[in-house]
């Protein structure tokens, strides 16, 4: 009974543990963390570098000589008048064989040696494919993270405007009680807050789309009590940057796995030519071994026999290619196309960095005008708001004009806190492509 409390103990503690952690905020570092544990395609491409490291195990392996063995045992029967006579006795003979052998290449016009090269590249490229794929999917959840930030603030807004519309509709009630206002305006004021109301119905919605797509990103079961942290991202946004598009690029060229990823496809490239044209060139291998055996014919002991039947022998063989239906000559011609594509494919990921620099750079500029732009009519339609806001609990203007200042204010928070994540999406490339790693 005791020991069954104290499991049972042990199981509503691990329980709560649980609990605990998944009700921890994920904050941006550790939403990347998990989504490059979970993705099925990151897993995919491990196990896929795996096997380009075991068959570069095995190309290193072919200059080593080969070594082999034989046993083989023999039962024979026959009479001892002849076969086809049908007298004598039947009888059977037991022979056994033992063989040992070796070979070993001696010269191929290195093409063992450019095809352990070219195993080793491909286990580089690997690695660097891996980490563009990482790199990849670490944008989509930087991404995915500050649209969840931004529905949140949404929502944050969208509830404070129904807050202050309400007050004005409990005042704009209070007048139209003692009949200062008319119904119209007591009417629009109501029909404000409708709106309003709806606009947080569509903010929520827009949130738990944002964090669904982000869980998903994540490969995470999607889960209501799914929260994420929120950094201080400070007051002042603008960071008021004039990047360089020369020295962001020259940096990305040294860093970016996609560039290395390339080079080397091109080194492996060249390699298939060398490794084509050994064909053209003579093949030397060398061979040795020995065998002996045992057969019950013979009247001397086993291992006498096996002894006195020792025969060693060492050869060499040299193949020389005279005429292979152009096979050779194919293949050159091939691995040579294959190296100009993967010239073509450097240049091309090459010029698609700089495409995505000059982009970035030219974002932040943009980002960073329409962040002072937004944050200047932001700071104007507050203060118009605010003094309507006065007037309108004074008298001395009616419900449309308040609404038109406070329907002004609206869209100018909405747009300015589109444009601050904007903004610091953009900063986030930026530093992406100088090799800053993605945090908040």
């Amino acid at each position: 009974m005791r020991i069954r409390l104290v499991i049972l103990g042990g199981l509503i503690c691990l329980m709560f543990s649980l609990q605990a952690q998944e009700s921890q905020e994920w904050d941006l570092e550790r939403c990347i963390e998990y989504a490059l544990e979970q993705n099925l395609s990151v897993r995919k491409n491990i196990l896929a570098n795996q096997s380009l490291e075991n068959a570069a195990a095995q190309a290193r392996a072919q200059v080593n000589p080969s070594l082999n063995g034989s046993v083989s045992q023999n039962f024979s029967f026959g009479r001892t008048d002849g076969l086809f006579s049908g007298s004598g006795d039947l009888t059977s003979t037991t022979s056994n064989n033992y063989s040992v052998s070796a070979g070993m290449t001696l010269f191929n016009a290195s093409r063992i040696t450019n095809q352990i090269r070219q195993s080793a590249l491909n286990v580089e490229g690997g690695r660097y494919n891996l980490e563009t794929m990482k790199e990849t999917i670490s944008l989509s959840i930087l991404n995915a993270y500050l649209q969840v930030l931004y529905a949140e603030e949404q929502v944050k807004n969208s509830s404070r405007q129904i807050e202050s519309t309400a007050e004005k509709l409990n005042l704009a009630g209070e007048r139209l009680a003692l009949q200062i206002i008319s119904k119209a305006d007591y009417a629009q004021v109501k029909s404000q807050l409708a709106s309003e109301k709806l606009n947080l119905a569509n903010a929520q919605s827009q949130l738990a789309i944002a964090k669904v797509n982000l869980m998903q990103l994540m490969e995470l079961p999607v889960n209501g009590d799914f929260s994420i942290a929120h950094p201080d991202l400070g007051e002042q946004i603008n960071q008021y940057r004039s990047p360089d598009v020369t020295s962001i690029f020259d940096r990305a060229l040294a860093i970016k796995p996609q560039i290395r990823y390339a080079a080397v496809n091109k080194e492996i490239a060249a390699l298939d030519e060398k490794i084509a044209k050994a064909g053209l060139y003579p093949n030397l291998s060398a061979s040795a071994g020995i065998s002996t055996g045992y057969s019950s014919r013979s009247d001397s002991p086993y291992f006498d026999q096996l002894d006195q039947g020792l025969n060693p022998s060492v050869g060499l063989s040299l193949s020389i290619p005279i005429y292979q239906k152009r096979q050779v000559k194919t293949s050159i011609e091939s691995a040579r196309i294959g190296y100009q594509n993967a010239e073509l494919s450097e240049a091309d990921t090459r010029n698609q960095l700089r495409k995505n620099i000059e982009q970035a750079c030219q974002d932040v500029v943009s980002a960073q005008q329409e962040y002072e732009a937004s944050l200047e009519s932001y700071h104007a339609n507050l203060e118009s708001e605010s003094l309507s806001n006065e007037k309108f609990r004074q008298g001395i203007i009616n419900s449309v004009d308040y609404l038109v200042s406070k329907t002004n204010l609206i869209v100018a928070e909405s747009k300015l806190l589109q444009s601050k994540y904007n903004l610091i999406f953009s900063y986030k490339i930026l530093d992406f492509y100088a090799g800053i790693p993605l945090t908040l």
